[in-house]
């Protein structure tokens, strides 16, 4: 882990119809924070109007000085909440942290002790990594996700000239002048080839560590689907043109 006194922490969350989780999530991040003894730190929730009472748990959990919470007036996609909540940032490490379970909070340390090297700018918490991620039998929606994930990270690897093993994880950290060197566009799941593509473009390297992973069904609440494996092999086209 790096020195917690020199630094601080800005947590993203984008929330869209996340009601039964988006407490837990909150409550797991805070006290994970107190485990690793990291005080200085901010979380960022952005709620996508959220229609099934997302919005009112949020309306109602208790605000301190380290968390704040938008909200949009209509639905725009995962990375428009990204794009809302970095103009509030204010650390020096930023984490994308989804409102579900599917990603625990207690690999933060994981994520944040290569930044001890001070050249590491940008790190991944790769699901294909950690042998042990499934423990159980994965269903044939699973596999075929699985299997997706694996074509769309090795076209984004030729593409983008990278050797990542999990392209498309939630889970990705970046040193604030880096972060805020991508000028984010995409408002939807796109977001992941964008930022991972346009990091290729400025030849900077993404570093990978094992992670925990609990995937989820699509009647548990899973939203992403075979139209955004499309569109994400549309995005990493259409960016690594603009280089």
């Amino acid at each position: 882990m790096i020195d917690k006194k020199s630094f601080k922490l800005s947590i993203i969350i984008p929330c869209y119809n996340e009601v039964k989780t988006i407490e837990k999530v909150l409550d797991r991040i805070a006290k994970c924070l107190s485990l690793y003894q990291i005080t200085n730190y901010e979380i960022i929730v952005v709620d996508d109007y959220s229609i099934d009472g997302s919005k009112e748990k949020l309306e109602k959990y208790p605000k301190g000085h380290n968390i704040k919470i938008f909200f949009h007036k209509k639905n725009l996609g995962k990375g428009a909440a990204i794009k809302t909540a970095s103009k509030a940032l204010k650390g020096d490490i930023v984490i994308i942290q989804d409102a579900d379970l599917e990603y625990d909070p207690k690999d933060y340390h994981k994520l944040l002790k290569p930044f001890k090297n001070k050249n590491v700018k940008v790190v991944y918490g790769s699901r294909v990594l950690n042998k042990n991620r499934y423990s159980f039998k994965l269903s044939l929606a699973a596999n075929f996700r699985v299997f997706s994930n694996y074509v769309l990270t090795t076209f984004s690897n030729i593409a983008n000239r990278q050797k990542l093993t999990d392209a498309h994880t939630c889970y990705k950290v970046f040193r604030i002048n880096v972060f805020k060197q991508l000028n984010l566009k995409e408002n939807d799941f796109a977001f992941c080839p964008e930022v991972t593509t346009k990091l290729s473009n400025k030849k900077i390297k993404i570093f990978e560590v094992p992670i925990s992973y609990k995937g989820r069904g699509y009647d548990e609440g899973k939203k992403i689907g075979l139209r955004d494996a499309f569109i994400a092999f549309k995005t990493i086209i259409l960016y690594s043109i603009k280089k």
